[in-house]
């Protein structure tokens, strides 16, 4: 009390807090009321003080935690400047949109301060702010009191962890509520059942067959092409999006096509090569959404090793690209038919093309062509008078 606000010396530190404190509703702080903690000896002058009782607000902490990991060993500071310079700024967060009026501000706001202090480089704490939704069900949140709560463990050992997982996942993108549908777990429960037959359909088959990114006929083309537009699909949503649902929508599309081509083309005419380069593919791709069955899956391909310690596929621009294109005829700037031609035709050859189809020369009757534009594997406007 005779010198005022006294600091602790750095050798006392830590302050523990006592272990026998009475917690009652007075509206105080229960260490005022515990006299062993509340009275001490001024470390200034060793005259009689009393110990501050009102503890930071957990605020404070959640306010610069992230910086605190960047050298949580560090037992001289807060953090060293060059470690937390190397390691920030956050590259992603994601947390409840709750969050952002409170923890987030308070975040910006100790960066800016510290910033201002000299003590980062970084005036923002975070470069992405992902916000999630809930999960709804009868369009409400899920609550024992409306008797609404799905129970994950009914769920999960009814259809499976994966089932779970992919239709959360695949119901809504991350920053939308998300409303549960038993329809929609069993859809996803069936996709899954859907995936193990395909990939079993050739398990005997590939035993001794290896992998072969290469396509000799037609099916084979467009097989490939789908099944590296999957790969690039996936990346990116995951990547740059986070738009999970679509990601496994591409997967689903690509199971159509390996059922396609499976049975559309005969055993013998398969490229089984490039079956299981693609069926490889797809187990990588439905890793982070299936993680269960995609190290199963990746197990019936002949694989000792987990899925799980691959390196992510990897798509080849060439192979997204078609031998085929569809151009758009126009007539006076209207759409009047569509037609598919060898791709990068030069100009004259796709005019002639043009003017050959038949139902281009119906509109054509008693007319002049006046001027001719091309755009190159995309559209012929004829202007006519």
């Amino acid at each position: 009390d005779h010198c005022g606000i006294v600091p602790v010396p750095e050798k006392d530190l830590p302050v523990l807090l006592p272990l026998e404190v009475a917690f009652k509703p007075s509206g105080e702080s229960p260490l005022k009321n515990t006299r062993e903690f509340l009275h001490c000896n001024c470390p200034r002058c060793g005259r009689k003080g009393t110990r501050e009782t009102d503890t930071m607000d957990t605020f404070v902490d959640s306010s610069w935690y992230f910086l605190r990991y960047c050298d949580a060993k560090n037992d001289r500071e807060c953090f060293d400047k060059s470690r937390a310079d190397y390691w920030m700024n956050v590259d992603q967060y994601i947390g409840g949109v709750e969050h952002a009026i409170l923890h987030l501000m308070y975040a910006r706001f100790f960066m800016k301060v510290l910033f201002d202090l000299g003590l980062t480089s970084y005036d923002e704490p975070f470069q992405n702010l992902l916000t999630q939704g809930m999960v709804l069900k009868d369009g409400g949140k899920m609550s024992k009191s409306k008797g609404n709560v799905v129970s994950p463990e009914d769920i999960i050992s009814h259809y499976g962890a994966d089932t779970a997982r992919l239709f959360i996942l695949f119901a809504a993108p991350p920053e939308r509520d998300l409303e549960w549908s038993d329809q929609g777990v069993e859809g996803c429960f069936r996709f899954l059942n859907r995936v193990w037959r395909l990939v079993h359909s050739y398990h005997a088959i590939l035993a001794n067959v290896k992998s072969r990114d290469q396509a000799v006929s037609d099916p084979d083309r467009e097989l490939r092409r789908a099944i590296h537009k999957a790969v690039k699909k996936v990346t990116e949503d995951i990547e740059l999006r986070f738009n999970f649902n679509t990601a496994i929508s591409a997967i689903m599309e690509l199971v159509n096509t390996f059922y396609h081509y499976r049975d559309e083309v005969s055993i013998r005419d398969q490229n089984l090569g490039l079956v299981k380069s693609g069926l490889e593919k797809m187990a990588l791709l439905m890793a982070p959404f299936a993680p269960h069955m995609a190290e199963e899956l990746w197990e019936a391909l002949g694989h000792q090793r987990s899925v799980h310690q691959e390196n992510w596929p990897v798509y080849g621009a060439e192979a997204l690209e078609r031998e085929e294109v569809t151009v758009v005829i126009q007539i006076n700037g209207k759409v009047r038919d569509r037609m598919t031609v060898p791709k990068d035709l030069n100009n004259e050859e796709l005019k002639g093309l043009v003017l050959e189809e038949p139902k281009v020369l119906s509109h054509l009757a008693n007319k002049d062509v006046v001027k001719v534009v091309v755009v190159p594997n995309k559209l012929v406007n004829l202007v006519v008078k």
